[in-house]
């Protein structure tokens, strides 16, 4: 009754990298960019299972389609760092006090 010990599967998860982008989508872009790291979960944990069944093709293209919807999640979470930014930095521009702003424009035109 002894089953043969299946080695590590050659195609990897992506889990680690799935789970970093489903957090950082949850904080950065309201819960959407955190799907395509739920989507890339999934994938990641069929990759193992179907390689621990014998479907070495399930399992590869389970590994590639996890990969992809790492990549989507990244660029997500990337514009959304990005907006978030650009969004900080537009913020901080109205609290400067308007004598501040002319002075400035008054240096500038001299």
């Amino acid at each position: 009754m002894n089953q043969p010990v299946r080695a590590a599967s050659p195609y990897p998860n992506y889990l680690p990298w799935s789970i970093t982008l489903t957090v950082l989508g949850l904080c950065l872009c309201c819960g959407i960019g955190a799907v395509p790291g739920i989507v890339a979960i999934v994938f990641g944990g069929q990759a193992d299972s179907k390689w621990a069944a014998g479907d070495e093709d399930g399992a590869r293209r389970a590994s590639e389609t996890a990969k992809v919807w790492c990549w989507v999640g990244a660029a997500l979470v990337g514009l959304s760092l990005i907006g978030n930014l650009a969004s900080v930095f537009i913020d901080a521009s109205t609290l400067i006090p308007e004598a501040v702003v002319d002075q400035l424009r008054d240096a500038l035109r001299r």
